[in-house]
């Protein structure tokens, strides 16, 4: 495969309760490694039903926020066509059309071009699946 582009998967323990996690420091652990200084871009998948990838503030209560707005939005109750699981399990397979699976962000000089308080994250929101995986590919 070319060095243009670049793929390596991350397994990430998201465990059994709703979570975000940041993935900002491996997408920069891959980058230093796959981009080696040249500008490109990034792309992240989630390939899972039931999650998906998010650029938001951490650390600041805003993941938090974020888990409860799709608490509000896709509750965990019996509502759902999709029943296998975990009571309320079918928004699970809802999330990924509010969180889509996948993001795309530029990359110059090798470094990932976020805003100062963006954060790369996986969203999770399946209590019933609590390791993931995120596909990292590069284009330069």
């Amino acid at each position: 495969m070319s060095d243009a582009f670049t793929t390596r998967v991350l397994n990430v323990a998201s465990g059994s309760s709703e979570s975000v996690v940041d993935l900002t420091r491996d997408c920069e652990a891959f980058l230093r490694e796959a981009a080696a200084g040249r500008d490109g871009l990034l792309n992240l998948f989630v390939p899972h039903a039931t999650a998906g990838i998010a650029l938001i503030e951490t650390g600041a209560g805003s993941d938090d926020d974020l888990l409860a707005a799709l608490h509000t939005l896709l509750p965990a109750d019996d509502r759902w066509q999709h029943r296998h699981g975990s009571p309320g399990h079918g928004r699970d397979h809802v999330l990924p059309a509010l969180v889509p699976p996948h993001a795309t962000i530029p990359v110059v000089s090798g470094r990932l071009e976020l805003g100062t308080w963006q954060s790369v994250c996986l969203v999770d929101t399946n209590k019933d699946n609590p390791h993931r995986q995120v596909r990292l590919s590069f284009l330069g």
